[in-house]
């Protein structure tokens, strides 16, 4: 099988972020600060750091913030050079020159089956990643390098799994694995979506890290809508495991679904805690305010 140097990620950030309400009215959900910056451009930064260079977000209605995001601020740049602010002036551009940034727009939310399918186009005949836009993972403990090069070794599809309590696995797509000779990959021979309870082949719960083999579009195209009503990657997965091979590494890191408000808080006090220019006095505020927090 020939090498395919991986160059594509896809981020799926057309959700309405209903959980965030009011919140989220008028402001995308992605574009929600966690510390100094907004949570999606930590996902692009680890799609940067792990060698993607050329990022596709699908996105929907009231999400043109992350285009202007990541787009260059001639106005906002001109003011802080003439004020000589050149440490705000370069973070502002960071955001500009992290990548090749393209946008799909998803038009009626069908799922994230159908939003990964939008990219087809884009993506081509290609393996690619996938990484969920509202799915942080601690820069510490990147697992995305590793999933690249499982890929490249085997072919096929890698997903990313993460054990947790029995009791929380029917809120994700849930995969049953086989050993390899390698311990530190599995192999995947099945999937369920948000399986109910008692009835998950395992605690390994899919989460918003992929890197998938193109024959998932085909696979995609014919994969009707699941549960929610919706067309589920999970699903299509699933039905192309049978045909070329699926396989996983399990996460062990910090990993924070700022979709969620209570995850999203903790989110921003560990990223805060390890900041390195408000980490000492944030976590010295925090051990003081212990005793009131109750």
């Amino acid at each position: 099988m020939r090498s395919v140097n991986l160059t594509k990620v896809v981020i799926p950030a057309a959700g309405l972020g209903t959980r965030f309400l009011p919140a989220t009215k008028a402001m995308p959900k992605e574009m929600l600060p966690v510390v100094d910056r907004p949570a999606i451009q930590y996902v692009v930064e680890e799609a940067v750091s792990a060698g993607l260079t050329d990022v596709l977000m699908v996105t929907g209605r009231n999400k043109r913030p992350l285009e202007d995001h990541f787009d260059r601020a001639y106005e906002l740049e001109d003011v802080l050079r003439a004020k000589g602010d050149t440490d705000r002036l370069s973070s502002v551009r960071t955001s500009s020159a992290l990548a090749s940034i393209h946008y799909v727009r998803q038009g009626d939310p069908r799922g994230l089956g159908h939003a990964v399918l939008c990219a087809e186009l884009h993506v081509g005949r290609e393996p690619f990643a996938v990484l969920l836009g509202d799915d942080l993972i601690d820069a510490r403990d990147q697992v995305l390098p590793t999933m690249i090069d499982v890929q490249k070794r085997y072919g096929g599809s890698v997903l990313a799994l993460m054990e947790v309590p029995p009791e929380q696995i029917h809120l994700y797509g849930c995969a049953d694995v086989t050993a390899t000779a390698d311990p530190a990959v599995l192999r995947v021979t099945g999937l369920v979506e948000k399986p109910a309870p008692g009835a998950a082949p395992s605690n390994l719960a899919v989460i918003g890290r992929y890197v998938l083999a193109p024959e998932v579009f085909d696979e995609l195209r014919s994969t009707p809508p699941g549960k929610g009503g919706e067309i589920q990657l999970t699903d299509a997965l699933g039905t192309l495991l049978a045909k070329a091979p699926v396989h996983a590494v399990v996460f062990n890191g910090r990993r924070y679904d700022t979709g969620d408000r209570l995850t999203y808080l903790k989110a921003i006090v560990h990223l805060a805690g390890a900041h390195p220019e408000l980490g000492e006095p944030f976590r010295a505020w925090l051990r003081e305010q212990a005793p009131t927090l109750s």
